[in-house]
């Protein structure tokens, strides 16, 4: 009878203790971080929290660095996933099981720079949509390139291409703008789920809102160039491509009429004239490894295969004669994702429209070459094929403004 009830109260405490760890979250500290956090929440002695709790910790520089990033790590569609902030204090809401971790730089990598970071841009969903800017020391009247990251149109910040933004400012003759966009579906939170044209016209609401701020940045409005990578490839590629797409009639609400409205738009300005400011300011792309006709995004749009023509650039580039938009190409030749057909077949169609086009295929690099991120095999790889792309890429949107 005894040991009938020691087992039964064994039992009820074991699952009370359960209940009660089910209800908390364990924060723990990526060991490979290169410099210092502290936390500024308490936190128990076995490293969990309440589940729910807003969790604050603080980054501590070493001599000769400065922050890169405070980040979370944790499983997610591509594998090991990060949440960031470049800012030395982080907040979150421990909501699970959770890794936390400091990125350092060397602070020779910005000192050529001033960094202003999420700027909002627009809000047409539940997240604010915002973008940093990368200026050089004493910039006046620069030119402008806009960064659009990947990430399968869903995933992903712009803080993914602050690598890519340090590296085409080195030469301290651009200012660059690093934009985020909406997720496809209802990974934002939105209630309606957001379409690939919503992303589009994120984009385009971006650099109407870049344009008309430029010159806080000592940046010129009048000179853009854009580029991305993967998903950001295809966005910038419609952002180059399809200014002529700009209208006030929806997109795919009447038959045979797709037109697209920037998510910000100036006051006092109709969308004829933002069309005719876009067309004269955007100069060239460089979309890499991007998608860029609709086999490949069919898996991501399940809209018919009338809008994935609408949201295809392959589809809409101009012929010379109306519009010259030069693009620069390039794709890893061990890229699982976007294969040398879909690249090979964008410069084929600028081909026949007479528009310049330079194809690069990088023989051993895989796919999103240009990401940065906090491990050290990401920061490898941009060392290795990234820094000297991000020279060709400038190399050839300086060829554009000297030929122009």
């Amino acid at each position: 009878m005894k040991n009938t009830l020691a087992i039964i109260v064994f039992s009820l405490l074991s699952l009370v203790l359960k209940a009660q760890n089910a209800d908390r979250i364990k924060i723990s500290v990526d060991k490979k971080s290169n410099g210092d956090i502290t936390f500024l929440t308490r936190i128990r002695k076995d490293s969990t929290v309440k589940k729910g709790t807003i969790f604050k910790v603080k980054a501590a520089s070493k001599s000769g660095k400065v922050l890169d990033a405070l980040f979370l790590s944790y499983p997610g569609m591509w594998g090991t996933m990060y949440t960031e902030s470049m800012t030395d204090t982080f907040s979150f809401k421990a909501d699970k099981d959770i890794n936390i971790g400091a990125s350092y730089i060397d602070s020779s990598e910005v000192a050529h720079i001033n960094v202003t970071q999420n700027i909002v841009y627009a809000t047409p969903g539940v997240k604010p949509l915002k973008y940093d800017v990368f200026s050089p020391k004493g910039a006046r009247n620069l030119p402008i390139i806009i960064i659009i990251h990947g990430g399968g149109w869903s995933s992903n910040t712009e803080d993914v291409m602050r690598g890519l933004a340090r590296e085409l400012t080195r030469s301290q003759k651009f200012v660059v703008f690093s934009l985020d966009y909406r997720w496809l579906g209802n990974l934002d939170g939105d209630k309606t789920p957001n379409k690939m044209h919503h992303l589009m016209e994120d984009i385009f609401g971006g650099i109407v809102h870049i344009k008309e701020n430029a010159h806080k940045y000592g940046a010129d409005g009048s000179r853009i160039f854009l580029t991305g990578d993967s998903a950001g490839g295809h966005l910038s590629a419609t952002g180059s491509l399809m200014i002529e797409k700009l209208g006030d009639r929806g997109f795919g609400k009447k038959p045979g009429v797709f037109e697209l409205m920037p998510s910000y738009m100036p006051k006092d300005t109709s969308i004829e004239q933002v069309r005719v400011s876009l067309l004269n300011s955007i100069k060239a792309a460089a979309p890499s490894y991007g998608a860029f006709r609709n086999v490949t995004m069919q898996d991501f749009v399940q809209d018919g295969p009338e809008y994935l023509n609408e949201v295809s650039p392959i589809n809409d580039i101009p012929e010379i004669n109306k519009r010259a938009i030069p693009q620069f190409l390039l794709r890893g030749t061990k890229d699982p994702i976007i294969l040398n057909e879909e690249v090979s077949d964008f410069m084929d169609a600028l081909i026949k429209k007479d528009q310049r086009v330079e194809y690069i295929q990088i023989g051993s690099a895989s796919h999103a070459f240009f990401d940065w991120k906090p491990d050290d095999a990401t920061k490898k790889t941009f060392a290795k094929y990234g820094v000297y792309y991000a020279q060709r890429m400038e190399a050839f949107f300086l060829d554009i403004l000297n030929v122009n």
